[in-house]
């Protein structure tokens, strides 16, 4: 009876596969996809923040956008779009020597930017549209406070929470490798990626929207005000650090950084090791 799903050594060379086509996408193939990528996580992270906006109980809220929020990475894996964090598993390739250092480096640097483009595109048009007036401009505060609660990381916090994000994130997509269904792929996504938003750790894509719409956000002064009622900041400290400055250092640095190594050198690394190694040295004895 044939399997509905592949063995870890199968997913390794799926993935291997899978890191060979995407280090070799032609640049604007790769630029398109990587925009739509950007776009699918930014509306997972709206419809997340819409969703849990009034909820006050930290528990129940991050449950139940961990429900909502795995729908980005959905739309992201059924188009074949490209991901950074999950195109960290492009290292797959490299470590089998399918492809060069520079070959992925260029892929994480295109769909890293491009990603930027699709978040941000997305959080002006959601300013625009006006969905921050939601609940009397609630959710604009909302939106203020989650950027803000993102800039105030220590680097070492970021950097920490970053790791433990695409361990998920890479797992997640290591997961919609082993299934050979719809249903399998999407389950696959879903789990992980519910399990990161619940713990709260920092993803890269996510924060290129979060924080940009927080900044978009501030320039509102009814949301402003609701924010420092709310949530105890004062209009200085909205202005002070949500910055271009406070984005890329406070965060989006570190987080990256922490992204790149737990992809690379923890999932990829480790499952690499432990499959491909091992059928290797069967296969010459």
């Amino acid at each position: 009876m044939e399997n509905h799903y592949y063995t870890p050594a199968q997913i390794v060379e799926n993935g291997i596969n899978l890191g060979i086509d995407k280090a070799n996408l032609n640049l604007l193939k790769m630029i398109i996809k990587g925009v739509f990528a950007g776009i699918f996580i930014a509306l997972g992270a709206v419809a997340s923040n819409l969703a849990v906006h009034n909820i006050t109980d930290v528990g129940i809220a991050r449950t139940i956008a961990g429900v909502v929020f795995p729908v980005g990475l959905m739309m992201v894996i059924m188009t074949g779009s490209e991901l950074f964090t999950g195109n960290c598993l492009i290292s797959l390739a490299l470590f089998d020597k399918k492809i060069t250092l520079i070959q992925m480096m260029r892929n994480l640097v295109v769909v890293y930017f491009s990603n930027m483009l699709g978040t941000i595109l997305i959080a002006y048009l959601v300013f625009c549209s006006g969905q921050f007036h939601y609940s009397g401009g609630r959710l604009g505060a909302y939106t203020i406070k989650v950027a803000m609660g993102k800039v105030q990381m220590d680097f070492s916090e970021a950097l920490c929470s970053g790791i433990l994000c695409n361990i998920l994130v890479c797992t997640a997509v290591l997961m919609t490798l082993s299934a050979k269904d719809t249903i399998g792929k999407l389950f696959g996504a879903f789990f992980p990626i519910m399990a990161f938003v619940i713990a709260g750790f920092e993803h890269c894509g996510a924060n290129k929207y979060y924080i940009p719409a927080g900044m978009l956000a501030s320039t509102n002064p009814q949301y402003v005000n609701q924010a420092c009622e709310l949530y105890g900041f004062t209009p200085e400290q909205i202005r002070e650090q949500l910055t271009g400055s406070h984005f890329f250092g406070a965060n989006l640095i570190p987080v990256t950084i922490g992204n790149l190594i737990g992809g690379i050198f923890i999932i990829s690394l480790g499952m690499y090791v432990s499959t491909r190694l091992r059928n290797k040295e069967q296969n010459k004895s």
